[in-house]
Order: C-alpha cells, then structure tokens, then sequence
C-alpha cells in the first residue's frame, strides 16, 4: 500500500526570536518493511539544511536560521510504499527467545530508559495485568496490548511533551507517547527487547482508532526471536500493519521527537501540527484539516542562559 504524507509544523514567536536551531526527524525509513520513494523538506525562512544518520538509523536534518523572526514554518512531504506484515507464529517460546537475544546486541532495548523507566505504580500495574513469564512470549504481548488499551482511557492534551509515565499511570489516561512508554518498560520487565516507534497511521472511516488523524502517532516493536520485531500499537489494540508508516526508532520519545531546538529570546509562543495520510489513490482534500495546538515545554532564565527554549512537539 503506497501513501502520501503532508506533515507541517508551525512555530509563532511573539517578540521575535533569534539565533534558531532546530533538527528534525520526519523522513520516513526505507528497511525491509517500507520504503520512502520521495522526500522533501521546507523551511521558511529559508535555510540551509543538512541530514545524517543517528545512532538508531534515523534520518535527522539540521538547519539553523541565524536572524530574527516571529514564526518558523517547516513542511515534509513524502511518499511511502508500505508492505503487509508477515505472520507471526504464537508457538515460540521463552526458551529459544532467550537464545535469539544472546546471540544479539539488544542491551540498548532491554535497559531501562528516559521516559520508559519501572516506578512504584508501574510495578502495581505489572501485578494487576500479570505482567510474569507465561504462555507464548507472543501471546503474553497480544494480550498486554490489549490489556493496556484498555486500561486506559484515550484523552488528548492529558499529559505534556515530557511528561513521566507515573502521570497516566495515576489518572489513568493518556495519549500514544504515554501508551508507549508504558508499554515498552512492562515488556522489557520481560527481558524481551523492546523499542519506541514514531510516525503516522493512515486512518480510514471503518477503522475504530482512539487516536486521530491530522497527528504524529506512536507504537512499539518488541524483538521476538525468529518472527524479528514484532509492532504493537496499545493505543488502538492493533498489531502494527499496512496502515502504520514507520519514521523513527528509538529507546523512547526522547531518540525521536519529531522536532528539537533551541533559540534566543523569551516570547509568548504556540506550536500548531498538522499531518494528512492518504493513498496515493486517493485525492488530497481542497481544504486541509484544522490544525492541532500542541503544548510546549516552557524554560525561564535558570533553565538555561540567555532564555533559550527547547521546541518539542507530542505523539498523538
């Protein structure tokens, strides 16, 4: 299935600011599941931008815009080919997973992380779910995904950027970068590698997804020995699939927010997102969705020097 994506990020800036540097991590991958056929990238004000790899394989381009200015406007565009999951077979078990993960270099996925990290009440959720060693390793995850969708309730702008997971553990709501994370550190309890998936779902109007279109989306693959990584999506209680196009992997959403940087200056400011899938069959609408106000991490002068501010966006 063949898509195209249209992701704009709008930063406003009241006073100006100046001295901007911002990465991004939006081009979708091309590995043995995908492949990115087109790619393109825009920045107003212009600006001269670079890319290279991350550790994890990510595509991550580099611009800064040396003056002032009261807004940033960065638009990606793509066209991606995605392939259909192959089957998974629930029969492996604990034993030659154990072994699959010997031979490999998972330490990264195993250790806990920034945002994917036990706490007291992640270790009361474990008990509730019976998050233990049991059945298939494939089966035991299916029925966690499952488990997590409904154990918490889908509310957009419940938590910010950098929030912990101890949040909507207490509420018990979230959003995907939430389901994520909590996730990943109750599988990893496991000793079964896990990762942090960013990038987008195609939505359709059969489909019953808590999470919206017109924003960035979030998921997990879990290492499973012979099947490989193995896409999880607790948010919507789907196995990752044709509608899910990867971008970015990383041990949690801090590898991979889908903008990071820094400026000079103290304004009032606002975040808007807006992201369209569609096939590539399919027309791209006349009118384009509203877009989605995302919160933003907010540094006074003790944070850092001379006001700087670090620009995220969250994973819906």
């Amino acid at each position: 299935m063949a898509y195209s994506v249209r992701h704009i990020t709008r930063f406003g800036y009241d006073p100006p600011v100046r001295e901007s540097v911002m990465e991004v991590r939006m081009q979708p991958r091309t590995d043995a599941r995908q492949r990115c056929m087109t790619f393109s990238l825009g920045v107003l004000p212009q600006a001269t931008i670079m890319v290279y790899r991350d550790f994890f394989g990510n595509a991550v381009h580099h611009f800064d815009i040396p003056g002032r200015t009261n807004a940033i406007e960065v638009e990606a565009q793509a066209i991606v080919d995605i392939l259909p999951p192959h089957p998974v077979s629930p029969g492996g078990t604990w034993e030659d997973l154990d072994a699959q993960v010997a031979k490999g270099d998972f330490w990264e996925m195993l250790l806990p992380s920034h945002f994917a990290k036990p706490t007291d009440l992640l270790e009361e959720l474990a008990a509730e779910l019976r998050v233990e060693r049991r059945g298939s390793p494939y089966e035991l995850l299916i029925e966690l995904n499952a488990a997590v969708y409904d154990a918490f309730d889908y509310v957009p702008n419940s938590t910010d950027v950098d929030s912990p997971i101890d949040l909507s553990l207490a509420t018990r709501e979230g959003v995907c970068q939430d389901f994520a994370h909590i996730m990943i550190t109750l599988v990893r309890r496991l000793r079964i590698p896990c990762r942090y998936v960013s990038g987008y779902l195609f939505h359709q109007d059969t489909d019953k997804d808590r999470s919206p279109a017109g924003a960035t989306h979030a998921w997990v693959e879990a290492y499973l020995g012979e099947p490989g990584w193995v896409a999880f999506d607790p948010t919507n209680n789907l196995l990752g699939g044709e509608r899910h196009i990867r971008v970015a992997l990383g041990r949690d959403y801090a590898d991979v927010p889908p903008t990071r940087g820094v400026f000079k200056g103290k304004p009032e400011n606002e975040l808007s997102v807006l992201v369209t899938v569609s096939s590539v069959d399919t027309p791209e609408p006349e009118e384009l969705p509203p877009a989605t106000v995302i919160r933003m991490k907010q540094f006074g002068p003790a944070d850092q020097a001379e006001y700087d501010q670090q620009q995220q966006q969250q994973q819906q």
